[in-house]
């Protein structure tokens, strides 16, 4: 057995400096004498051990730290949250994160999303503090050390930094997780480590490589030793089209060795598919020839990232595990991934770019309480939108909660809810307002539908019209009267429909408590239906009722009081009924 190279995720909210800094350390030049540069792999960047130590020269000895590590890959794919993504024992590709923080900005919610991601999956992380160069008075030195830079800057422009540091664990304090700067721990295992940075100018870099080496091979030994003779276990970061190659899967392999002509299980919706590797791809950085942007190898072992290129690739999962014959569990692979991709149940459909983010967005949704109909990776078809709509009979708060991928115009043209973003909690966040004001809209056209509760008085010496339609005079006590309300005696026998409310000849919408006005009743006779003096009610149904009572914040103390005569009215009526 040997020990791998650890894989590293660069974490945190847009324009906090994640390329930047990914970009300062696949930049960083050792000694002019040795090997050039940074080697970079499909969807990852190898930071051999050598430049770490060339880089952090005295500082090692300084900090304790002796590499036994080969090196560091980090995980750059353009666009995935490759942290959250399976592999076949669960868990995270990554076996550590970055999480970049601007140190003038601060928390923002991508920060917030990665540190959830992070505690939910139980990933160790250190926080690069980036941006220092920005600190009033900070003065920029040719050093990629920042404690060596730290200590050329003045009393003033330490104690700034302290304050954007200190500020900085404050708030991660509010999430959990205790935090101090790196070189004022004595126990990792209990406080994330800030280490202060400038992906600009590269100060800090050398703690930060040095300090993600110390403790990966430290607390995460175990989880480094592989095998590197036996059959490769990876994970596909992308799946994409390839002029020339066809279809093709970018991955990252984590145990074994992958060889050229190796049989490939690679998960599909439809179930695993068997294939032949025809061809392994790694970037050619030694040329600016478009045509010579990759080149050939013929094996990569763990852990490194490579361009694969097989037959019926089309259907792969990007985030799902993936292996050589005798490499992986068919059977445990493909009821993981089921787990995930659930279909055919009520509730909201969830679409996503990876088997990562579809599981962390499926999860949140469950402690939300939010019922998933189905989950899918891709882009927002119109055949999403066509089963959110048919969805919505049964379910009417149905919506498309769409992470990290595009819609398509034809499925906006249906009509439902798409809700979209790059921040999963935030995509939950605003499905929840929706259906809150949905909620709102729905109840407000229930109510309106509902009898209002009302108490009247016919007026003696004010009836008009005997019948056809009946038109008298009448007084609100309690309630309020709208047109179309069924009257009821006190005996609760329906009477007849309020037509139309007047008030000196001005037809009016409704009429308020002490309000004195005429009205018109269809299907009544004044004197014998109804007769002077006589105390009326509007007439409602039992069903009725149960949302007055459900809803009685919303009725006025009259309007309550009538409802509850209306009840004791009613009452005997409904148990003859039974």
């Amino acid at each position: 057995m040997e020990i791998r190279s650890p894989i590293i995720a660069v974490m945190g909210h847009v324009d906090h400096g994640k390329t930047t800094l990914l970009d300062s350390i696949r930049g960083s030049k050792v000694a002019e004498k040795e090997a050039g540069r940074i080697t970079q792999m499909v969807g990852a960047s190898y930071v051999p051990k050598f430049v770490i130590e060339n880089l952090s020269k005295g500082l090692a000895k300084r900090l304790g730290i002796s590499l036994v590590i080969p090196g560091l890959l980090f995980i750059d794919t353009p666009g995935h949250e490759a942290f959250s993504n399976l592999r076949e024992r669960g868990g995270s590709i990554a076996d550590m994160a970055i999480l970049v923080v601007d140190a003038m900005q601060g928390f923002q919610p991508q920060t917030i999303e990665s540190l959830r991601i992070l505690r939910e999956y139980k990933t160790p992380f250190v926080i690069a503090m980036n941006k220092i160069d920005l600190i009033d008075g900070w003065r920029v030195n040719k050093t990629q050390s920042f404690l060596e830079s730290l200590s050329l800057q003045s009393d003033e422009v330490k104690w700034r930094l302290d304050e954007k540091l200190y500020a900085l664990v404050g708030k991660i304090a509010e999430y959990g997780f205790d935090a101090e700067r790196f070189d004022r721990i004595d126990d990792f295992s209990k406080k994330v480590a800030i280490i202060p940075v400038s992906a600009k100018t590269k100060e800090g870099i050398a703690e930060l490589l040095l300090i993600i080496s110390g403790l990966s091979q430290k607390y995460l030994k175990e989880r480094l030793y592989i095998h590197p003779d036996e059959p490769a276990k990876g994970t596909i970061m992308e799946v994409k089209e390839e002029k020339g190659m066809g279809t093709v899967v970018d991955v990252i392999v984590y145990d074994g060795v992958l060889k050229k002509g190796d049989n490939l299980f690679v998960p599909t919706k439809k179930g695993i598919i068997r294939t032949k590797v025809r061809g392994l791809f790694q970037p050619n950085v030694s040329t600016n020839n478009p045509k010579e942007r990759f080149r050939p190898v013929d094996k990569v072992v763990a852990a490194a990232g490579v361009r694969i290129v097989a037959p019926n690739l089309e259907g792969a999962i990007p985030g799902a595990p993936f292996g050589v014959e005798g490499g992986i569990d068919e059977k445990e692979v493909m009821k993981s991934i089921k787990s995930i991709m659930i279909s055919d149940e009520k509730g909201v459909l969830i679409k996503a770019d990876s088997l990562g983010s579809c599981e962390a967005l499926l999860r949140l949704c469950k402690k939300e309480n939010i019922p998933v109909g189905k989950v899918d990776i891709g882009p927002v078809s119109k055949e999403d939108a066509m089963f959110v709509k048919a969805m919505q009979e049964s379910f009417p708060y149905s919506a498309v909660l769409a992470f990290n991928v595009a819609v398509k115009k034809e499925a906006l043209g249906e009509g439902v809810p798409i809700l979209t973003g790059n921040v999963i909690y935030k995509i939950v966040e605003q499905y929840n307002e929706w259906v809150e004001a949905k909620k709102k809209e729905d109840l407000k056209k229930l109510l309106l539908s509902l009898t209002y509760p009302v108490k009247l008085k016919a007026l003696p010496g004010f009836f008009f019209r005997m019948s056809k339609p009946a038109i008298f005079g009448i007084e609100v006590l309690e309630g309020k009267l709208k047109p179309g309300v069924m009257l009821m005696n006190k005996e609760g026998k329906v009477l007849g429909e309020v037509k139309s409310i007047q008030e000196k000849k001005e037809s009016l919408p409704e009429a308020e408590k002490g309000m004195k006005v005429a009205i018109s009743v269809s299907g009544v006779t004044l004197g014998k239906d109804i007769k002077e003096g006589d105390t009326l009610y509007s007439y409602m149904t039992k069903k009725e009722i149960e949302v007055w009572d459900e809803q009685m914040d919303l009725l006025d103390e009259s309007a309550a009081k009538a409802l509850e005569e209306i009840k004791r009215v009613l009452r005997p009526v409904f148990m003859k009924k039974k």
